[in-house]
């Protein structure tokens, strides 16, 4: 892949479906999928358990009838216990990525608790577990030919600056640059960007409202209740500069996926058009990046 346009990814979670029990109103995957192909998007990741088929080779299909490609997906996942072997439940994963055509995986490491909004805090022990099962998954993953990635995620256990900087110092694992939570976390995503562009594997683009994403760093807030008020907002509607990431990224050669995300939260089915209005305006705003990059 070179064509930036051609890079362009979407996520179920952009019109509200979520693997956190009681998020809201989910979506059939017949709607986010026609949605997606008709705004143009060329690939999706696979959104949580049970939204597409199970069967790989029945989702491979799903995808295939309405011309998107699989990118692959989000799977959280118990890194740093150590009587929790993660490889199993990453294997299976694994199968079924390669048999549906998919060549990224995008790892969080679980807290084992639901949602987002409480996590316990690591001791040495868990850390060195941690880093461990990313190296030993990363190379689980390339002998399947899949590309395996972190993804620091609030609510997991590399959520801030401090553990985003451990696991890339004690780890050789990919990251997933996720724009709008490395921004919730306390994480300056441009100043990751430049520091640390060779371990930036896959890219999750989001735009925040900072003041949204203050509030829940000192916990005025929980990231749930932030993300229904409307945290996450459309690409260039927010206060990341995804024009410096983007721009970054395509001059060191990234080549890899930029997936549109903007976590939502639905109480019912919209009677509107819904989510895919805000999804129109970020894929604008991307374009528009990438044309200015050239």
């Amino acid at each position: 892949m070179t064509d930036l346009a051609a890079r362009i990814a979407g996520a179920p979670i952009s019109w509200g479906v979520c693997e956190v029990p009681g998020w809201g109103y989910q979506y059939d995957a017949e709607t986010v999928l026609a949605e997606m192909r008709a705004v143009g998007l060329a690939a999706t990741e696979f959104g949580p358990d049970g939204f597409l088929p199970e069967d790989p080779a029945r989702k491979a299909k799903v995808l295939a009838d309405v011309g998107l490609r699989a990118v692959g997906g989000f799977v959280p996942v118990v890194l740093h216990d150590p009587a929790h072997d993660p490889a199993p439940e990453v294997a299976t994963a694994l199968e079924g990525f390669v048999a549906a055509g998919a060549g990224t995986l995008v790892l969080a490491a679980a807290t084992g608790i639901d949602g987002y909004d409480d996590r316990p805090v690591l001791d040495e022990t868990g850390w060195s577990t941690l880093l461990g099962n990313l190296d030993k998954l990363s190379l689980l993953a390339a002998r399947s030919g899949v590309l395996a990635t972190i993804h620091p995620h609030v609510g997991t256990m590399v959520e801030n600056a401090f553990e985003v900087d451990r696991v890339l110092a004690g780890s050789s694992i990919g990251l997933t640059l996720d724009t709008g939570h490395l921004l919730i976390g306390g994480v300056d995503p441009v100043a990751l960007t430049l520091a640390h562009t060779d371990r930036i594997k896959h890219t999750h683009l989001k735009d925040v409202d900072a003041a949204w994403a203050a509030k829940v760093q000192s916990g005025e807030v929980t990231y749930t209740d932030a993300v229904r008020d409307g945290m996450y907002r459309p690409l260039g509607h927010g206060d990341i500069d995804l024009g410096a990431i983007v721009s970054t990224l395509e001059q060191a050669g990234y080549d890899g996926w930029y997936v549109l995300e903007q976590d939502t939260i639905l109480p019912d089915r919209p009677a509107d058009e819904g989510p895919v209005v805000d999804v129109r305006v970020s894929i604008a705003h991307l374009q528009a990046i990438a044309e200015a990059v050239g």
